[in-house]
């Protein structure tokens, strides 16, 4: 569980998992912002997943190099589980959840539709009326020219 929150980022769980992940995953981080063989292969001996070691080492660490503790988030959600009616909860790392951070979310460039729409409509009309063709007399027309 603790090296899928590392490489995922963000779990679903029950609370009393995530409290007990909590509390084994906090020293590894912590460990991790030394990277050297020790600390490593200490890390290795409690994860057993060379991914998780190398994400761990990589960009899990440059993000928190500079946080003093508390590396995890624990946000309670308002469903259960349905089998056994537990909490669950979200566990996630802290750094990593772009809404809350600044950097994350780019705010892109908003283009108002009505503007490629009325193009694409005004091409598109021109190309009807060329297409369309005079419509055939109606029956009312033809019994007007029998009449006669």
């Amino acid at each position: 569980m603790a090296s899928s929150l590392i490489i995922n980022k963000r779990i679903t769980t029950t609370v009393a998992k995530a409290k007990a992940l909590k509390k084994y995953v906090e020293p590894l981080l912590t460990k991790a912002k030394t990277d050297s063989t020790h600390s490593r292969r200490t890390v290795f001996s409690y994860l057993g997943n060379k991914e998780s070691v190398k994400e761990l080492f990589g960009e899990v660490a440059a993000k928190i190099a500079d946080r003093p503790g508390g590396y995890t988030r624990i946000i309670k959600l308002s469903d259960t589980r349905i089998g056994d009616n537990a909490e669950v909860c979200l566990m996630e790392l802290v750094d990593f959840n772009t809404l809350y951070t600044k950097e994350g979310g780019e705010k892109k460039a908003k283009t108002r539709r009505g503007r490629t729409k009325a193009k694409t409509t005004a091409e598109g009309t021109e190309a009807t009326a060329v297409e369309e063709k005079p419509k055939k007399a109606k029956k009312a027309d033809k019994t007007e020219g029998e009449a006669e």
